[in-house]
């Protein structure tokens, strides 16, 4: 893991519409080249997080009240979702967002505009995708919509990584998903922080998931984050496994649905 100033959020506050208060004095760090967990329940603020890191609560008429984020030392409040990618932020959404009607490789393609790559990077860079998904290489010609739900999520992770990020917010990424492929992402996911430095925050419900594949985590309840620590450390707490290990048989046994 990498030291100095990277991503740090500081005691920040999110409202929606003025009036529902989603996230309280939220505080989290990710230093380059970790891989970081967001673990809660659904409701838990691991979305809104992730929205305010990336500047997509406008969408939803959510704000950030109080505190402040910074990316490599410079704070983000007058900067655009576009300027954030452009620095190097991108966000997978929740819920296997593609362009249905393109194919595969369109929608990879629609990843790298803002790099504006001439054609030789182009193809460079999309048989790097294909070499982390070989599924995909295989559908580049069918449409996104026809293609499977993990199929769909290793595209939106595969376009979101055309744009050359040096972090990748990724939301929910198991949610709906067969536990083998959910091995297989996350396995792809070490494979790129490993050896191509790429960062991850991950937004995540699956508690001993969220915990194994990280090497720092962060753990929300009502918007407030109640604890935090190294993933492995937080493993071996009695307490972690009672409350967030233990009462679900199909998290303690690996990864899985939900």
């Amino acid at each position: 893991m990498g030291g100095g100033s990277f991503l740090d959020v500081c005691g920040i506050e999110v409202h929606y519409g003025q009036a529902i208060l989603a996230v309280q004095n939220v505080t989290i760090e990710v230093k380059q080249g970790s891989v970081v967990s967001l673990f809660g329940a659904n409701g838990a603020g691991k979305t809104t997080t992730l929205k305010a890191i990336s500047k997509l609560l406008g969408q939803e008429r959510g704000e950030v009240t109080k505190g402040e984020i910074t990316w490599r030392g410079e704070a983000i409040d007058r900067l655009s979702a576009s300027d954030l990618v452009a620095r190097g932020i991108v966000q997978v959404m929740e819920g296997r967002r593609v362009f249905q009607q393109l194919t595969v490789e369109e929608n990879l393609m629609a990843g790298a505009f803002v790099r504006r790559p001439n054609g030789a990077q182009m193809a460079a860079s999309l048989e790097q995708i294909y070499e982390w998904f070989p599924r995909l290489k295989d559908r580049r010609k069918s449409r996104a919509g026809l293609t499977s739900g993990g199929e769909q999520q290793m595209l939106a992770i595969g376009r979101a990584l055309m744009t050359k990020p040096i972090l990748v917010l990724l939301d929910e990424p198991s949610m709906g998903l067969a536990p083998i492929i959910v091995q297989e992402i996350f396995a792809i996911i070490k494979v790129m922080n490993r050896e191509n430095g790429v960062s991850f925050l991950i937004a995540e419900q699956n508690a001993n998931l969220a915990m194994k594949c990280a090497d720092y985590c962060y753990i929300l309840e009502t918007g407030t984050v109640v604890m935090c620590g190294e993933a492995a450390e937080l493993l071996t707490r009695d307490d972690i496994k009672e409350f967030y290990l233990g009462s679900n048989k199909s998290e303690a046994s690996g990864v899985g649905p939900h």
